[in-house]
């Protein structure tokens, strides 16, 4: 084992309590961050729309002026997708102030087109409690205080099922120690995947960690937890989702 790899204990049915060597989450993104070239208005929205919605980088040691007004809460989406989780979330609950992070250009697109007419994207006006994060999420994590989120997200991620690409995959070892940091005590991590082996990969390395409290995690969608299109993709496909809530001990 080479000091970029860590260990987690193998699955609970191995013998013994043997190891398996994990490669260090490396600090850059993979993944597309653009896809098909942008239509004028999805130009405009990144150009207009985008920088009014911005996590002001400034506020970092204060993540509450970062919002239009103080929030009761603060809690985190890593990796929104088409944002529609996030805007449910937001509706849902309009004292908390929510952060939606997302690096592909489209799916940044599709929530923002939801929030301002065409041909207002530069003067609509934008929620006071949504802030997008448009850079790796793991840079947030870093300079956010330490237990300053009430609650955080990562539903459906990429799977990246092949064995070599484990270490790109968000919920890693290396990774549990820096969302830990960032939640207060008693916050709650939830995790949704409908990939069998990254739902195999989330049950090893939460079961090898000690920051969290876990349950076996559900079989439907729990009350509160809003559709994403990930999901409707997943169920059409035949897929069981499974869906973790981690508890910050």
């Amino acid at each position: 084992m080479t000091a970029s790899e860590t260990t987690i204990p193998a699955s609970p049915d191995a013998a013994g309590t043997p190891t398996v060597a994990v490669k260090a989450s490396p600090d850059r993104l993979y993944g597309r961050q653009r896809g098909h070239p942008l239509r004028p208005r999805q130009q405009r929205l990144l150009d207009e729309t985008l920088p009014r919605l911005r996590f002001d980088q400034t506020r970092l040691d204060d993540p509450a002026r970062a919002f239009g007004r103080v929030p009761a809460e603060i809690w985190l989406e890593v990796g929104f997708g088409g944002g529609e989780h996030s805007l449910a979330q937001h509706a849902a609950h309009p004292d908390v102030g929510y952060i939606a992070s997302e690096v592909f250009e489209n799916g940044l697109c599709s929530l923002l087109s939801r929030l301002v007419p065409d041909d207002q994207e530069a003067t609509a006006p934008v929620p006071d409690l949504l802030r997008i994060w448009d850079e790796d999420a793991r840079a947030l994590l870093r300079a956010l205080p330490e237990r300053s989120l009430d609650r955080m997200f990562l539903m459906f991620p990429d799977p990246w099922p092949k064995a070599r690409h484990a270490k790109r995959r968000f919920v890693h070892p290396a990774n549990i120690a820096l969302v830990a940091r960032a939640l207060k005590p008693g916050a709650i991590w939830r995790v949704a995947s409908d990939d069998p082996t990254y739902q195999a990969w989330v049950q090893e390395v939460m079961a090898a960690q000690d920051l969290f409290d876990t349950a076996p995690p559900a079989t439907t969608r729990p009350e509160g937890w809003p559709p994403t299109r990930y999901e409707a993709k997943a169920l059409q496909a035949g897929r069981q989702p499974l869906y973790w809530t981690f508890v910050r001990r």
